[in-house]
């Protein structure tokens, strides 16, 4: 089978170890990738101080021109980059390549990495002295990234820390590696020099030796909440920078003022796009008042209309989920809510795809009448589900909103502004769309959700990732001859 291997100084290293990437259309093996452990974390991280110590110092010009060659060589191999993402992970290629281009959105962003690392400056703040600020990097970076999004996330992280003049270490999902291979090709292409860019695969060894290792500045991480919490929680104890983004349990609040059919059609892209592999899919609906029983009749007729099948297939609308541990769960968390009370309206269990009896199929599911207290509701089954939970009011929604623990996106369709301003004001959650499922920043914004689906002080990419991946210094100088000195002065400096 093909080999997958580690890209470490500029060059593809054999593993010691491999482990199986699995097809997920047809639960075939497809190949096998490097498992890498402390010795390949070492090599890496060592490559990437050697680095630093020259990219640290190349000019902001200079670098902004790489990232520029390295956007347009990301926009040229945007088919390949989908290709290989459809294959390993199961999206549909139209999905994938949306990936692809949102990623290549914070490459754009970093390219002003000149305007975006801009000091301030103070001229004669006390007589002949004057001050100025500046933002240096911080040396040998770490990004731990999942397996749904193999190509957009990596880029929330590697292009700004790259651009502030860090060196970078990634470790990607072993589910679906190929993409981060080819991106580093890629920046390699584009002019970066060998060490700048380095990626590791493996598992848990892998993750806890960057989170333990003394040459690691910071660490970046997306993925579930109870590794997220692990990987502040370690990495910290070691000294580290961490930002962490957990898991999510994103609600969609239906007003009866609302254009019913229209929220329908957008809930139903949000909650089964990427068969709801998506830490901003909708998985929860509040239903307010008159809206819940024609808001569900329209949800049932737009889930049965989803093409399921093969992601490389124009025709599918939603592909398989990435394992059959994945379709297992999801089987297993609708099984759970039927028992405990909930309507199942749309039933995708049992759903075969022709020619594919060993792909990792499951069909939408739509459960109604669910309450707060089923584990349906309670836990992140990261699949191609949408439950319904009623609720009397506006205030009612968000009271069960704010009482999730997670705290990442949600949304509000209706027609009313005081409504919408009244949600946006109020709701607990890091990320808010109104009239809009999917309320994903902007590169030049920051991505972040509240409570357990953020560990850390910061967001990711936008300003906020310049600050996370720099840090701050001030300068106060005097020159001789500006300020005669009679004598000694022993008191506390202030301004004169």
């Amino acid at each position: 089978m093909r080999s997958i291997e580690h890209w470490i100084g500029g060059a593809s290293v054999a593993g010691s170890g491999y482990a199986t990437v699995y097809q997920p259309a047809t639960g075939r093996p497809q190949a096998q990738v490097a498992i890498g452990a402390q010795p390949e974390i070492d090599q890496a991280v060592a490559a990437a101080a050697r680095a630093f110590e020259s990219w640290g110092d190349v000019s902001l010009s200079q670098r902004a021109k790489v990232l520029f060659r390295f956007r347009d060589l990301v926009e040229r191999h945007e088919d390949e980059l989908a290709k290989l993402v459809t294959a390993e992970h199961g999206k549909t290629v139209e999905d994938a390549r949306g990936e692809v281009i949102r990623g290549r959105e914070v490459v754009e962003f970093a390219c002003g990495i000149p305007q975006l690392l801009k000091g301030a400056y103070s001229d004669q703040v006390s007589t002949g002295v004057d001050s100025y600020s500046l933002r240096a990097p911080l040396g040998v970076c770490a990004g731990i990234t999942p397996f749904n999004f193999p190509v957009m996330v990596p880029m929330w992280m590697h292009p700004i820390a790259i651009a502030c003049g860090n060196t970078f270490v990634l470790k990607p999902s072993e589910r679906d590696p190929s993409a981060s291979n080819l991106v580093a090709q890629l920046y390699a292409d584009a002019g970066l020099p060998d060490g700048v860019l380095n990626v590791v695969h493996g598992g848990r060894e892998a993750v806890d030796a960057l989170l333990d290792h003394p040459d690691v500045a910071a660490v970046s991480f997306v993925g579930s909440t109870p590794v997220a919490r692990h990987v502040h929680q370690r990495a910290a104890a070691s000294g580290k920078r961490v930002q962490a983004l957990g898991g999510a349990k994103n609600h969609a609040v239906v007003l009866p003022d609302a254009d019913l059919a229209e929220a329908a059609r957008q809930i139903t892209s949000a909650a089964y796009g990427s068969a709801g592999q998506r830490c901003m899919a909708i998985s929860a609906v509040v239903a307010v008042g008159a809206a819940g029983d024609e808001l569900v009749d329209l949800l049932r007729r737009e889930a049965t209309a989803i093409v399921v099948g093969p992601g490389d297939q124009e025709s599918s609308q939603m592909g398989p989920v990435v394992t059959d541990e994945a379709r297992d769960r999801v089987i297993t968390s609708v099984d759970g809510a039927q028992k405990a009370g909930a309507t199942v309206v749309v039933d995708g269990r049992d759903l075969r795809v022709d020619g594919h009896d060993d792909g990792y199929f499951v069909g939408p599911c739509l459960l109604d009448r669910v309450t707060p207290d089923m584990a349906a509701y309670q836990q992140e089954i990261f699949g191609p589900v949408l439950v319904v939970v009623r609720a009397e009011s506006l205030d009612e929604a968000i009271r069960i909103i704010n009482a999730n623990p997670y705290g990442n996106g949600t949304a509000l369709f209706t027609s009313a502004g005081a409504a919408a301003r009244r949600f946006v004001r109020t709701v607990s959650v890091g990320m808010v769309g109104v009239n809009v499922p999917l309320p994903v920043p902007m590169a030049y914004h920051s991505f972040g959700g509240w409570k357990a689906s953020l560990f850390g002080d910061t967001h990711i990419h936008g300003q906020e990732g310049v600050a996370f991946y720099t840090r701050g210094k001030v300068v106060t100088s005097r020159w001789p001859g500006t300020t005669p000195t009679a004598r000694p002065d022993f008191h506390f400096p202030t301004a004169t």
